[in-house]
């Protein structure tokens, strides 16, 4: 069974997000919902986790967690499996009370942050449960309206610095921006089968795919795959390298091994895993067949010459490393 990908590291963001199984409650009555919200509590208690917002659906959850310590998972396994245990005594029942696995996006940037609390808090409204957010109990934006000390646990402070630098002025910001419709880049994101699995600039992007490419390839992520490097990237780097023109990775001559051109194409199907067809247009060879024979002569030499693998393996490395620098 394939597993989703999760990158983990200390100070990361996350909008999280489970759906009772076959869209089932998982919020049957009230106590319910207070019980999960105890739960946040404790899970930000015990694993030093921080929920920055929320909203309990009676299907469904949302939450945006900041972790200093890089423990997303352990500390949601600790929420699903513990609020399952506590709802099936709760109801006199047994089995999975979830889906799945936890859904999950990894976010960078004030702007992403600021339109997920939007996002998440006004989900009530989008459903037409209410007329207005203040009257639905199991979100947190009346923890953002308020200064009582029983929201002291919502870390909301930092979302609402984004807001305003003036701190009698964040409230009113945040009342201001809550009441505008959510972005069409966040609508589509959420109205996607399959969600991205991470949310930010391509600076960000960049750092993720250098950092975490090689760590989290795995045949059983499917998703680690959108970590890998883009294929102009590849060809950039392989033509600087060598310190050509990337127009000589195109050519072909007759009896004479064009080593960057092979590199190049080995580094594409090896990293990228693109198809035989899609290297053949895009190296202007005749077929599949010549881009098969291209992996296979380089697998061989890979084996005779360790010169020409230390190349390789020069060239590879130095391509994560300029993205983690980018």
């Amino acid at each position: 069974m394939s597993r989703p990908l999760r990158i983990e590291y200390e100070g990361a963001w996350y909008h999280v997000m489970n759906r009772g199984r076959r869209s089932d409650r998982i919020f049957e009555v009230r106590n319910d919902y207070l019980m999960f919200l105890d739960l946040l509590k404790e899970a930000a208690e015990l694993w030093g986790v921080r929920i920055s917002a929320y909203c309990l659906m009676s299907n469904h959850y949302h939450l945006l967690i900041h972790t200093p310590k890089g423990n997303l998972s352990r500390c949601m396994r600790h929420i699903n499996g513990v609020y399952t245990q506590r709802f099936n005594r709760a109801h006199g029942c047994d089995g999975p009370l979830f889906r799945g696995r936890f859904k999950s996006i990894l976010v960078n940037g004030d702007n992403y942050l600021l339109q997920l609390v939007r996002y998440i808090h006004r989900n009530p409204l989008k459903a037409g449960i209410v007329d207005h957010l203040e009257a639905y109990p199991w979100s947190s934006h009346n923890g953002y309206l308020s200064s009582a000390r029983e929201w002291d646990w919502l870390h909301k402070d930092f979302i609402l610095s984004i807001l305003s630098t003036q701190e009698r002025d964040r409230i009113g910001a945040y009342r201001q921006f809550i009441r505008n419709e959510d972005s069409d880049e966040i609508t589509q994101v959420f109205e996607r089968k399959k969600w991205p699995a991470f949310l930010g600039d391509e600076k960000f992007t960049s750092w993720l795919k250098g950092k975490y490419f090689e760590q989290k390839r795995d045949p059983q992520i499917p998703d680690s795959m959108i970590l890998a490097p883009e294929l102009e990237t590849i060809k950039k780097v392989v033509s600087s390298y060598y310190q050509i023109d990337e127009s000589e990775l195109l050519k072909s001559r007759r009896g004479k091994f064009n080593e960057p051109r092979s590199m190049a194409i080995y580094l594409v199907r090896k990293l990228r895993q693109d198809s035989l067809t899609n290297i053949s247009s895009e190296f202007c060879l005749s077929g599949y067949s010549s881009v098969s024979s291209v992996l296979e002569t380089m697998g061989k030499l890979f084996q005779k010459n360790q010169d020409l693998h230390k190349r390789y393996e020069i060239i590879k490395n130095s391509m994560m490393i300029g993205q983690t620098e980018t």
